[in-house]
């Protein structure tokens, strides 16, 4: 995380702004401005804390902050603890502490062992843009309150970001939900963040989801997030990126394209290669119509790189998805309420059937992929190389970025939309 004092600003602002509120101390307005009111908030957390107080967020003071955003304690036990008095004074539920704890036994407490608790608000805010940061305390806080989950690291973006894969189910059936792979559609993450949080809150409590039981969708299928696809961009677009020569180089890549606004209409990856544009399913014809686009150099957008496959954040993607097996995957974009289904004359058996069981559930249209479109995306690799049926849920309205006021809505139709894929894969 980055060191972040009076004046600093960006995404990872407000996420000390939303953690500090979470710990009861007023920073003030959600805004990314480390202002006057967020100095305040972070004195008194450093003097509450008993740590350095100089009003500038370090290692130490993240640190401090981590149960707040990711939503846990460690503890250890004392003479006499028992998740019922645990509950009590960590304002959480006892139900909570035995689903994050399961092979404590609860009559036999170990005096020194830890336990984790769970802290009573959930992980995934949809509060905050998306940063690394973010999506790793989110990532970190899921995995501890829910130890069903499972998680592995697929590769790491340009800059050594960890790539990330979170999973859960023991069924044969194997569906991958993708998300921000392009850089200001960082909202998408949020949507399968959110989605993983409730479905695994519904396992627990062994309740259904959209009118079907959890567990019956657990022993059907596996389910697999990719929830960051491209980390350097999202954390470009919404200010996460600290300063040097990655910043510096994606400014100067730019300047070159003074049309696009800068950094709201960055989709790339931090080296100005268009990731959807990066597998090989026509490369040749996607970069035949970029070039005729005048995309020819690395750009904020629509740049299809000098190969197939050669940034890091798609060739990783690519080899985890050949040893998946996948039997469907949904990538999510933004934005424009539309499902698309096919791969130019490639349309896998039951593809348009699957997908329309989609947009029922959505209300999205399903249509199929423009011809301008129809090259080197994800969905177009996974329909070609494996002939099994790909989709590209294009979520919400408006111009990108889509702001966090638009994000309940969009849940509200895809929420649906992944519990169907879930219960109707092929």
């Amino acid at each position: 995380m980055m060191i972040l004092r009076y004046g600093s600003r960006g995404a990872e602002v407000a996420l000390l702004q939303f953690g500090l509120g979470r710990a009861g101390f007023d920073a003030g307005a959600l805004d990314g401005v480390f202002g006057t009111a967020t100095r305040r908030a972070v004195i008194a957390f450093q003097r509450a804390e008993g740590i350095g107080v100089d009003g500038v967020v370090g290692e130490e003071t993240w640190g401090k902050l981590a149960p707040w955003l990711g939503g846990y304690r460690v503890v250890k036990l004392r003479k006499g603890d028992t998740f019922y008095s645990l509950a009590g004074a960590y304002h959480t539920s006892v139900a909570a502490i035995r689903t994050a704890n399961p092979t404590l036994e609860e009559r036999n407490l170990p005096v020194g062992g830890e336990v984790v608790i769970p802290l009573g608000f959930p992980v995934v805010s949809a509060d905050v843009p998306v940063s690394s940061s973010l999506v790793a305390a989110e990532t970190a806080g899921l995995l501890a309150r829910y130890p069903f989950l499972r998680a592995e690291e697929y590769g790491r973006s340009v800059l050594g970001r960890p790539l990330t894969a979170l999973s859960v189910g023991k069924g044969g059936k194997k569906v991958h939900f993708g998300a921000a792979i392009h850089a200001n559609e960082w909202i998408t993450s949020l949507l399968v963040m959110r989605y993983l949080e409730e479905y695994a809150a519904a396992l627990a409590s062994d309740d259904a989801i959209d009118g079907t039981r959890a567990r019956e969708l657990y022993e059907k299928t596996t389910l697999f997030v990719t929830p960051l696809q491209n980390p350097d961009g999202v954390d470009l677009v919404t200010g996460a990126l600290p300063g040097g020569t990655a910043l510096d180089k994606a400014r100067r890549i730019a300047s070159s394209y003074p049309t696009i606004p800068y950094p709201n209409g960055w989709k790339a990856n931090i080296e100005g290669v268009d990731l959807n544009l990066q597998f090989p399913a026509g490369w040749e014809e996607a970069r035949r119509i970029k070039f005729a686009q005048g995309f020819r150099t690395p750009a904020p957008r629509d740049y299809v790189g000098s190969g197939p496959l050669e940034a890091p954040e798609a060739a990783s993607l690519a080899k985890w998805t050949e040893g998946k097996a996948f039997s469907t995957i949904i990538a999510f974009h933004m934005q424009g309420e539309v499902i698309y289904w096919q791969y130019g004359e490639n349309q896998p058996e039951g593809a348009q059937a699957f997908g329309e069981r989609l947009a029922a559930a959505s209300g999205y249209s399903l249509e199929e992929t423009p011809a301008v479109s129809a090259n080197a995306g994800y969905k177009d690799w996974f329909i070609l190389r494996f002939g099994r049926p790909g989709y590209t849920v294009e979520a919400g309205r408006g111009t990108n970025p889509l702001p966090l006021a638009a994000f309940e809505g969009i849940y509200s139709h895809l929420r649906p939309l992944m519990t169907e894929a879930l219960r109707s894969v092929p």
